[in-house]
């Protein structure tokens, strides 16, 4: 799991068992709790090819339902203007909205310099 995903297994082990310090501990210990992490936790949803948690999903799908039922009973919804954008098909990514890449920077200094790079001030 460490290997897989370093940073969402920390994540996993601070929220459920407030271990900050995983390596303070003995590895065997560190690997039982890891085991026991709950299957909607960051790290097994990760290995096993899963991205939005089933209430996500659930949720997306009720909010959905009632924003179609409500669009479809306005004068828009009669003559078929300005359809509301589905939050299902935007958290499983069925195509229809387009997934923006997420950037993530080491330090400060390296979203500066990717900044300026970005912007043309470079220096």
């Amino acid at each position: 799991m460490l290997n897989f995903d370093k940073d969402a297994l920390l994540c996993d082990l601070a929220e459920t068992y407030h271990i900050y310090d995983y390596k303070s501990l003995p590895c065997r210990m560190v690997a039982t709790f890891s085991c026991g992490l709950r299957e909607n936790s960051r790290i097994k949803m990760k290995m096993a090819g899963i991205d939005p948690i089933p209430e996500q999903i659930l949720m997306a799908a009720i909010a959905d339902g009632t924003r179609m039922t409500a669009w479809l009973q306005s004068e828009d919804g009669a003559t078929g203007k300005n359809r509301p954008k589905s939050l299902l098909g935007m958290i499983i990514g069925d195509g229809t909205e387009k997934s923006k890449e997420i950037q993530t920077f080491d330090s400060g200094e390296d979203f500066d310099r990717e900044w300026a790079r970005l912007t043309g001030k470079e220096g």
